[in-house]
């Protein structure tokens, strides 16, 4: 009998606490890696307040201040933002048991092919893609609003053949739909990665742009617009780099998003608390990787070098 895996929870805002507090009430072995918030939640728990869900504790988390204290674990879910992960990359190493598997579940594009020179070549190095509207409302405490599905796809690691790698993807999905979460393995990691960004890219820099959420920016025809205009560039450049998406991809991701509830992406949070914004990963990246096949993306560049002027005169 194979034993239960021991799984490890590094970044516990929003998405590391939701889906750290829903695979505990699963029943799985789940210990969190904590910094600023390791005092409330060792104290007061961990809680999700849940649209879907309902209202969720935790209580007597196993929450660990320093990675020498915490027991060393088959999956590491890394759910700290993309700014942090080259000082991640060595309580990641010193976190994972021999073998583990590493789910960065993060926004961007190419964050594995990042880190993977920083971690051991014996750990498998997977992709997350949370589908999830949520945010932290004050230490241990999560606002979850819609979704929660999460998406895997292999990255890199000793797994070296298809069938390797496909039964390390069912694994983790089967992860997620204990807890009863919808999870699935996608053959090609860099293509969805591609396809979050659809939704991604417009979203988080206008609510940051032009401080507002979901509702606001699809109820004007002037901003849904702009949008529908940056998920287009996403698509073609996408498909530029060799990894088409379906032709009614965009059309879809406005017409959901107007049927779930207002909304105010990461970005947007990050910069009302002068934290530092992703916007390498969202941005930078995929404008380079554009440019470097030949296309052109000037409403995201532009978009981009905003968001690069308001972080410089932060405070």
């Amino acid at each position: 009998m194979t034993a239960a895996p021991r799984i490890g929870i590094i970044g516990c805002g929003a998405i590391g606490g939701f889906y750290g507090l829903m695979l505990a009430r699963a029943g799985f072995d789940v210990h969190f890696l904590l910094r600023s918030e390791f005092t409330a939640v060792a104290s007061e728990g961990l809680r999700v307040n849940s649209a879907v869900h309902g209202s969720l504790h935790l209580d007597n988390v196993q929450a660990y201040p320093s990675v020498t204290d915490m027991p060393p674990c088959d999956w590491l879910l890394v759910a700290a933002k993309t700014t942090s992960n080259a000082e991640l990359a060595p309580l990641i190493s010193q976190a994972a048991a021999p073998g583990a598997k590493v789910v960065l579940m993060q926004n961007g594009l190419d964050v594995e092919d990042e880190l993977r020179p920083l971690l051991p070549d014996s750990l498998h190095l997977l992709g997350g893609l949370c589908y999830i509207y949520a945010h932290r409302s004050a230490p241990g405490v999560v606002e979850h609003q819609a979704l929660g599905g999460v998406n895997l796809g292999y990255h890199s690691g000793p797994a070296l053949d298809t069938e390797s790698r496909q039964l390390i993807l069912e694994q983790g999905t089967g992860l997620f739909q204990t807890a009863g979460l919808a999870s699935k393995a996608m053959a090609e990691l860099k293509q969805a990665r591609w396809q979050k960004l659809v939704w991604n890219a417009p979203f988080n820099g206008l609510a940051v742009l032009l401080n507002s959420g979901t509702s606001a920016l699809m109820s004007n025809a002037e901003s849904r617009a702009l949008i529908a205009a940056l998920m287009q560039e996403v698509v073609e450049a996408a498909s530029a780099c060799g990894y088409p998406l379906p032709a009614e991809f965009a059309g879809k991701l406005l017409a959901a998003t107007e049927r779930t509830p207002d909304y105010l992406p990461s970005m947007y949070h990050d910069f009302a608390l002068q934290r530092p914004l992703e916007v390498h990963a969202i941005y930078a990246v995929p404008l380079a990787a554009a440019a470097k096949v030949g296309c052109a993306m000037p409403r995201t560049e532009m978009l981009y070098q905003s968001l690069r002027y308001l972080e410089q005169r932060q405070p």
